[in-house]
């Protein structure tokens, strides 16, 4: 089993296109084009009937006091912790793959609908509906994908795991307000194998994304 992008080079840099914030040319951040990004599969194991597809990012800061702080860096012997992307079910296995900007391309304030998603499939929700829960701005249920977004004052790069699962059931057994937790729990003994690519990105001019 193999997945691929066109968008983006395992182990290389994640592309601005493909982030929820990219640096800005006064300041730290802006908002970015936010599109998801193309990816393709090849080789699936037989009996497949349908596919999954999470990402998530492990290198998140466990707290919170130095984020994005000025005169601060988050420490990067800080213990980390994941945070979801991306979690999308029901994929058909003869699609062959997912185009650029065709399930999410732009930042939503106050959430993205779901879990409804083109042809077919299901999106869950991602961990953007924690971060923005308490900003009157932007909270809302972030459903689907939204890119990368890592503290402008982190002191390490964050690597961005996009990983395909091949499922012998034709849907998620997971109903309603889909997380990365019960679909990872509902897949548990239909997998019949899968395939990762990693990218990385910073927003941290001092810190090189490779």
């Amino acid at each position: 089993m193999k997945l691929s992008s066109n968008s983006i080079a395992d182990g290389q840099p994640i592309p601005g296109g493909y982030a929820f914030c990219v640096p800005a040319e006064e300041g730290h951040v802006s908002l970015g084009s936010n599109r998801n990004p193309h990816l393709a599969w090849s080789d699936l194991p037989a009996g497949t009937q349908s596919l999954a597809l999470i990402c998530h990012d492990p290198d998140v800061p466990s707290r919170a006091d130095d984020v994005n702080q000025e005169g601060r860096e988050v420490a990067a012997d800080l213990p980390r912790m994941d945070f979801t992307h991306w979690v999308l079910v029901d994929l058909r296995p003869d699609r062959g793959g997912i185009a650029e900007g065709e399930f999410c391309s732009g930042v939503t304030a106050r959430g993205k609908p779901g879990p409804e998603g083109p042809d077919g499939t299901r999106q869950g929700i991602n961990d953007y509906t924690n971060w923005f829960a308490g900003d009157a701005e932007m909270s809302g249920d972030y459903y689907g994908y939204d890119g990368p977004c890592p503290p402008w004052n982190d002191s390490i790069v964050h690597h961005y795991h996009f990983t395909l699962y091949a499922l012998d059931i034709p849907r998620c057994s997971v109903e309603g307000r889909l997380t990365r937790d019960q679909v990872l729990s509902a897949i548990e003994g239909h997998l019949l194998a899968q395939a990762s690519i990693v990218g990385t990105y910073s927003l941290n001019p001092e810190v090189k994304a490779s």
